[in-house]
C-alpha cells in the first residue's frame, strides 16, 4: 500500500527484454535500505525490487502490466514518480493507493490558475463514474483531489511544488497518465450493484 505521496523522481536507465520487460531505475533513495522484493510504486505501478546497485534499482513489468499502464511507453531518460511502500505508524499524508492500476487517462487541458496549474484529464468510460468532485485519485501515483467533473473529464489543481517534484512538470496535452481510482469509491460501486 502506498500513499500517493511521490517521494522521488526517478529516471529510467535501462530497458531490457521482450514480453516481460526489466526496468533499471535511478533514485535518490538510500538503496541499501532497500531490500530485494520490496514494492516500489513506479508512476503509481507497484513493481517488485529485483535488483539493485549503488543509486538504482531493477524491476520487471509483465506483458499484462506494459499493455494496461503507461511504462510500455518508457524510455532511457523517462522520469519516474517513485513512492517507497507505507509502512504502518506512517503519515497518510495522501489517500490510500493500492498501485494497481485501474486505467490511462489523458491530459486534455493545461492552463494556468493564480500561481497552479489546471489540468484536465479525461478518463477512460469504464472508469468516470468513479471519479467525484472532492474526491481522491491517483495519477502516475500522485494523490491528487478532483476540483469538478463533466462526464468523462475531471480537473485538477497543481501547485508549483506537485510540478517541480513529479512528472507533472513534463506533462502536456495528449500525454497518457496511469490512473488509480479511489479505494472506497471501488467498494462503494460494487455495493450498489444489483445482482
Amino acid at each position: 500500500m502506498f500513499t500517493g505521496i511521490v517521494s522521488d523522481l526517478g529516471e529510467v536507465l535501462e530497458i531490457s527484454g521482450k514480453g516481460d520487460v526489466l526496468f533499471k531505475i535511478r533514485t535518490a533513495f538510500d538503496v541499501k535500505q532497500v531490500p530485494i522484493g520490496a514494492s516500489i510504486a513506479n508512476n503509481g505501478v507497484c513493481l517488485t525490487v529485483i535488483d539493485r546497485g549503488s543509486d538504482w534499482f531493477a524491476v520487471q513489468a509483465s506483458a499484462e502490466t506494459l499493455d494496461k499502464t503507461t511504462l510500455g511507453r518508457w524510455a532511457p531518460g523517462s522520469r519516474v514518480n517513485l513512492e517507497r511502500a507505507m509502512r504502518i505508524g506512517d503519515e497518510l499524508g495522501g489517500h490510500i493507493v493500492s498501485g494497481h492500476v485501474d486505467g490511462v487517462a489523458t491530459v486534455v487541458g493545461i492552463r494556468p490558475e493564480n500561481d497552479s496549474l489546471r489540468f484536465t484529464f479525461e478518463a477512460p468510460d469504464h472508469l468516470k463514474r468513479f471519479v467525484a468532485p472532492k474526491g481522491s485519485v491517483a495519477i502516475d501515483g500522485v494523490s491528487l483531489t478532483v476540483n469538478e467533473v463533466e462526464g468523462a473529464r475531471f480537473g485538477i489543481n497543481i501547485i508549483p511544488h506537485t510540478k517541480s517534484v513529479t512528472t507533472f512538470g513534463g506533462y502536456a496535452v495528449g500525454s497518457k497518465v496511469n490512473m488509480e481510482i479511489d479505494m472506497l469509491a471501488r467498494y462503494v460501486a460494487r455495493l450498489l450493484e444489483k445482482d
